[in-house]
C-alpha cells in the first residue's frame, strides 16, 4: 500500500492547476510553471483545493507509480508557489566562485578555471567571505533541475574522505577516514 499516494495534495493560494485528457498536469504559480505527464493508469481527482491520485489496480508496478507521480506532483506545487534552494559549500585551499548572471566561474585546484553555463530557470548567487568557504547558491522552482545542476557541480570536485576538500552541500558530512600509518 502506497501511503505517500493515498495522501491528498493541498492547493496552496495562487497556484492554478490544470489536468488535460492525455493525463498532462500544468501547475502554474508565482514563481513559473511546470508540466508533468502522468502514467495513464494513475487517475487525478481535482476537488475544492486538494487534489488526489488513484490507482487501478494493485500491481506493484501501479503502487509505485502512484507514490511517484504524487510526490512530483507535489514538489511541484510547492515549487512554484515556494520555490526551491540549495547551498553549495567550496573546501579547500584556493577555491573560488563567482558568477555574472547564468555563468558560474570555479577555480577548484585544477590548472585551469571551470566555466558552467547554468539554464535560465536556476538563479544563482555566490558568496565570498574571507576567513570563511565560498558558497554557492542555487535557486529555481523546479526541484528536479535544481538537483540535477548541484550534482553536476558537485562532480567537478567530490569531497575526499581524507581531508574533507571538495564541493559539497552545507552541512553536509563527510566521514574522515585515517591515513596511512607511519612506517616503522
Amino acid at each position: 500500500m502506497s501511503r505517500i499516494g493515498l495522501a491528498p495534495i493541498e492547493i496552496p493560494e495562487g497556484v492554478e492547476i490544470s489536468i488535460s485528457d492525455k493525463n498532462v498536469v500544468n501547475v502554474k504559480g508565482s514563481k513559473g510553471e511546470l508540466q508533468q505527464t502522468v502514467d495513464p493508469n494513475i487517475t487525478i481527482v481535482q476537488e475544492d483545493g486538494t487534489i488526489s491520485l488513484q490507482r487501478h489496480s494493485e500491481q506493484k508496478d501501479h503502487k509505485a507509480k502512484h507514490g511517484l507521480y504524487r510526490a512530483l506532483i507535489n514538489n511541484m506545487v510547492e515549487g512554484v508557489s515556494k520555490g526551491y534552494e540549495l547551498k553549495l559549500e567550496l573546501v579547500g585551499v584556493g577555491y573560488r566562485a563567482s558568477n555574472q548572471g547564468q555563468r558560474l566561474d570555479l577555480a577548484l585546484g585544477y590548472s585551469h578555471p571551470i566555466v558552467i553555463e547554468l539554464p535560465e530557470e536556476v538563479k544563482v548567487t555566490t558568496e565570498s567571505e574571507r576567513g570563511k568557504n565560498p558558497i554557492i547558491i542555487l535557486q529555481s522552482h523546479d526541484k528536479q533541475l535544481i538537483g540535477q545542476v548541484a550534482a553536476k557541480i558537485k562532480s567537478l570536485r567530490k569531497p575526499e574522505p581524507y581531508k574533507g576538500k571538495g564541493v559539497r552541500f552545507v552541512g553536509e558530512y563527510i566521514r574522515k577516514k585515517a591515513g596511512k600509518s607511519a612506517a616503522k
